[in-house]
């Protein structure tokens, strides 16, 4: 079985766009659907009841966070394997089966991410490198930014990244992200220390500390509309953004690294939160 989670808070109508698609072009196995609605105002959870009663629907009487609507979802879960899917995607009719056949023919796989298109067809970027103190810097620096195909210094925004090819990666977007029960029986559910922003940077990092491979695989396409939430309190999100990477080097790097690379580091964060926050206050954002 498949067992499919969506977070989901005040994405009413992509949401509803994002179930049809799962029903209307489901696996040839069976599938769940769970979804967790954080409290949200646009009557979602009414949707979901009135119009998709064969949903699992938990529904949350304050916003919980992402990493905690996760974890909900998961620990209700029955299938052997486990998507998470953001509310603004909508699956195409191969999506779910072609998913489920490479991880099927790839016991090594803990996890996979899809090809993401933009309603116009572009391909989106989605998947990046694991922040690294190198990754950190040369981004910060604008040195990836100079050199986009170099590999070395663009390592954490991957812009050289094709699309076009079967790859092992650090870090799919966890807008459609499938793994396997025995990898959450291994590593453990989201940390909910990181509750909208890096959780599956996080998870990831573990997952592959575990041993497992993560796969970005070209076949699995979804359409993705992209940041329906995250929009809606831009620089809210910014300033979390860059204090859950701050709390990712705290978790994996403090006294692993050098204290002057550490503090470094921490610096470089600190001062690309400060200067798109200035440059989002610039554009108008709130």
């Amino acid at each position: 079985m498949l067992s499919v989670c969506v977070v989901n808070w005040n994405t009413r109508d992509l949401l509803r766009a994002c179930l049809q698609s799962l029903y209307r072009y489901p696996p040839s196995e069976p599938i769940e659907v769970i979804v967790v609605d954080n409290a949200s105002a646009d009557g979602s959870a009414a949707m979901v009841r009135a119009e998709f009663p064969q949903v699992v629907l938990i529904a949350n009487s304050e916003n919980l966070g992402y990493a905690r609507g996760n974890n909900q979802a998961m620990q209700r879960a029955q299938g052997e394997f486990i998507l998470l899917l953001n509310p603004d995607t909508e699956v195409f009719e191969d999506t779910l089966d072609n998913a489920l056949a490479f991880m099927r023919a790839h016991p090594d796989a803990g996890a996979i991410g899809a090809k993401q298109l933009f309603p116009d067809g572009r391909v989106q970027p989605s998947v990046r490198g694991f922040p690294t103190p190198a990754n950190l810097l040369f981004e910060v620096s604008g040195l990836a930014r100079l050199f986009p195909k170099s590999r070395r210094l663009g390592g954490y925004r991957m812009r050289w990244f094709t699309y076009d090819a079967v790859a092992e990666v650090d870090q799919p977007m966890a807008t459609f992200l499938m793994t396997r029960r025995a990898v959450i029986e291994q590593v453990g559910l989201m940390d909910e220390a990181f509750p909208l922003f890096f959780n599956d940077v996080d998870w990831c990092y573990r997952i592959r500390q575990a041993g497992w491979k993560i796969y970005f695989v070209p076949r699995v396409r979804i359409l993705h509309h992209g940041g329906a939430s995250t929009r809606q309190v831009r620089l809210s999100a910014i300033r979390e953004s860059h204090r859950a990477l701050e709390a990712f080097y705290r978790k994996h790097y403090r006294g692993r690294l050098n204290p002057l690379i550490y503090a470094l580091c921490i610096g470089a964060i600190r001062l690309g939160g400060a200067l798109r926050m200035l440059y989002a206050r610039l554009k108008g954002c709130r």
